[in-house]
């Protein structure tokens, strides 16, 4: 039992504490921010993770953006808040704006089949629909194989050889992760846009959002303040003993699939991006919506993905949408909780949508903060 004095005590902070505003939210974040930089440090030792960026977005501003670790591991250069990152698939969820934006410019039908944008499609690939090559429910045999483009060649000679293949699926049927369907969809986007789908992301989402350095790019181009990419190698031991080192990983991304796959950015762009989404800056806030409703398989079942994004949880209240690219990088966004985690890295089998949850669960409990 508490004595009067201190009764009287325990009576006047739980008043006090229930005074509006007093646990300010900003108080409230910034202790998410610390326990997130005590774990993301504790990550980065566990999973030797050279480098990496963070961004936080919570009721549409960024609290939180910060660097770790290196860049370059070589060279000892310092990751910084302005290092270009590799997204690779998760420039997916850029092209799934790009279609809706497209969509609200009465430019493309999601509904419609892909023949009605597209010539030189075989019989079989007709009737897929928009939609479907946006959510990777069309069927569509992979223009990648394990060793890169499938024909044994070129761009020219993988679409030959994809073109003679038999769909994978019936249209519709089920899901399957693959590089044809973002293929198509560049193509849609430059003949519907009338300009290379890399400016087109460029005027409408890099410049609205303030992405002044996004770029594109692979393992091949010169990119200027971009971080060397990584992985821990078991299959090139130099003596006994040193099974388990770091070494470069290689991006090769062709041309006609880079509108999926070969963004360059910041974590802190990605911050910006999303809230420019949440503002309604790039499309509609009824079509940011619809862009992250999973998609309907032949059977009703959902399919997993929406309109470039996976989808993680569909439970109300609990809705979880994400751009996921190269096992090391990964944006989460979770909308009943008006917040969004952005983490990239440069160490393929990073993941860091396994851990971006835990992250989550440091601010869900933040007060909502009031707009400036």
């Amino acid at each position: 039992m508490l004595s009067g004095k201190y009764r009287a005590t325990a009576f006047v902070v739980a008043a006090l504490l229930l005074i509006p505003g007093l646990c300010s939210a900003a108080g409230d974040v910034d202790a998410a921010n610390e326990h997130t930089r005590q774990f993301v440090r504790q990550t980065m030792k566990e999973q030797r993770i050279p480098g990496l960026q963070i961004a936080i977005v919570k009721d549409a501003q960024i609290v939180l953006s910060e660097s770790y670790g290196l860049a370059n591991v070589e060279d000892r250069i310092a990751t910084s808040k302005t290092t270009l990152f590799p997204i690779n698939s998760a420039t997916k969820s850029f092209a799934g704006v790009a279609l809706m934006q497209l969509a609200e410019a009465g430019l493309v039908d999601l509904d419609a089949p892909v023949s009605r944008y597209l010539d030189d499609l075989p019989e079989a690939w007709r009737a897929v629909r928009v939609r479907q090559l946006l959510a990777h429910t069309s069927g569509l045999p992979d223009i990648v194989g394990a060793q890169g483009l499938i024909g044994g060649g070129g761009e020219a000679e993988a679409w030959k050889a994809v073109k003679a293949l038999p769909m994978d699926a019936p249209i519709g049927e089920r899901f399957a992760y693959n590089q044809t369907n973002y293929a198509l969809l560049g193509q849609i986007i430059a003949r519907q846009s009338k300009m290379p789908h890399e400016r087109f992301f460029a005027e409408r989402q890099f410049a609205p959002a303030g992405m002044h350095t996004a770029t594109f790019g692979d393992g091949y181009d010169l990119v200027a303040n971009a971080a060397s990419v990584y992985i821990y190698s078991r299959s090139r031991p130099l003596a006994a003993g040193d099974g388990d080192r770091l070494v470069h990983w290689f991006d090769d991304l062709p041309g006609g699939l880079r509108a999926g796959s070969a963004m360059k950015t910041t974590a802190d762009e990605i911050a910006h991006w999303l809230v420019a989404l949440d503002q309604g800056r790039l499309i509609s806030t009824d079509n940011v919506q619809r862009m992250w409703t999973s998609e309907k398989l032949n059977s009703g079942e959902d399919a997993g993905w929406a309109a470039g994004w996976p989808v993680l949880d569909t439970t109300p209240g609990k809705r979880q949408v994400a751009g996921i690219g190269g096992g090391r990088s990964a944006f989460v966004v979770f909308p009943d909780d008006g917040l969004a985690v952005v983490v990239l890295t440069n160490l393929v089998g990073s993941n860091p949508q396994r851990f971006i949850p835990s992250i989550a669960a440091f601010y869900r409990t933040a007060q909502k903060i009031p707009a400036p």
